[in-house]
């Protein structure tokens, strides 16, 4: 691919091919991210999965909207991250639509900047749900109407449940046998859905950031302060709870969301803790009383979507995430599931850190 990036794209962005350096960049499920390197300059480039994105559009112009908003309250002093923008092509657009060759945009590339997968203190944990909060705190002020759907009913787990059953009625690649147990585990968490049907309604539509992973917000390497929150991709409208439920999905566990150690795969305390200390910090003024308590509900609603999303690919024959090898969406489902199920146990000592 980096071929074909020196041959067609580079020039859209007026960089000498002969001259550049491109690289991989990033460990992302969907997306396919390069590093360039020119000369004078240096941006990152992503061909944009349009399998996921139907509206690849849609997606670069929330980013650009949400961009140019966070640049003017930085300007004004209220913002105190930096902010990934976009680059402009040659002739001033936003994206390369080459059709079946692919979707393409550039974004600045943020220097001294550095990521981690697993969340290694509480110190980590505070400090990015700090960011998170710090980033949807500055969009409360933009209309979230003004920002297109670019992927409908994300976060919508009774959808998500009914295509996994199906894809369990299709069983199109013969793999329903050996997770019939994690099928049979999902569709039993009735109470769940009825509990999330009796709140979604009651809480205000917000912009949000939709995949507050740790690895989307990035690290100062010099003093390994917060620097900037990443992949702006799946921002629009929806509810701050799932946001809060990402990142306890995320942070909390010691292994990453791959791991076949199921017996590692647990509820942090101290980093739940951490998590609600620093997002509650920026937000804790913003959130109305309702919103507040549906953070709970967000956790466990994310921790089991997730599993749900991965198990589903991966009866479907792994169309959506990329995997590394075989059995790979199943290995995640696990994982979260087990997560889930973590943090179901450790309920009534983890909600008193959202009540005090």
């Amino acid at each position: 691919m980096i071929d074909f990036i020196r041959q067609n794209i580079l020039s859209h962005f007026g960089i000498d091919a002969a001259s550049a350096k491109v690289s991989p960049l990033g460990n992302g499920h969907i997306n396919h991210t390069f590093l360039v390197r020119g000369n004078d300059n240096e941006f990152v480039l992503q061909k944009i999965n349009t399998d996921v994105f139907k509206t690849p559009s849609a997606l670069v112009n929330n980013a650009d909207k949400i961009s140019q908003h966070l640049q003017m309250k930085a300007a004004a002093g209220e913002y105190q991250l930096q902010v990934v923008s976009p680059e402009l092509t040659a002739s001033d657009e936003l994206f390369v639509d080459l059709g079946e060759q692919g979707f393409w945009r550039a974004i600045n590339y943020l220097p001294f900047s550095h990521s981690i997968d697993v969340v290694g203190s509480e110190a980590d944990a505070e400090m990015a749900a700090k960011a998170f909060g710090h980033f949807s705190c500055a969009l409360t002020e933009l209309d979230a109407e003004l920002l297109e759907d670019v992927i409908p009913n994300f976060h919508h787990l009774p959808g998500r449940i009914e295509l996994l059953a199906q894809a369990v009625e299709a069983d199109s690649h013969g793999r329903l046998v050996e997770c019939k147990l994690w099928v049979d585990f999902v569709m039993s968490q009735s109470e769940l859905l009825q509990e999330l049907a009796e709140v979604e309604g009651k809480l205000p539509r917000r912009i949000c950031h939709n995949d507050t992973k740790i690895n989307n917000m990035l690290f100062d390497k010099r003093d390994m302060t917060s620097l900037a929150i990443i992949d702006l991709d799946t921002c629009m409208k929806g509810y701050l709870m799932y946001d809060f439920g990402d990142m306890v999905r995320t942070f909390y566990s010691p292994e990453e969301e791959d791991s076949t150690a199921l017996d590692k795969v647990l509820v942090r305390e101290s980093i739940f803790g951490a998590i609600c200390s620093g997002y509650l910090s920026e937000l804790g003024a913003v959130l109305s009383e309702q919103e507040r308590k549906s953070l709970w509900l967000g956790a466990r609603v994310m921790c089991l979507m997730i599993g749900v999303r991965f198990l589903t690919d991966h009866l479907n024959g792994d169309v959506y995430f990329q995997i590394h090898h075989a059995g790979h969406n199943l290995e995640r489902a696990a994982n979260q599931f087990t997560l889930y199920q973590s943090l179901l146990s450790q309920q009534e000592v983890l909600c008193k850190f959202l009540q005090s």
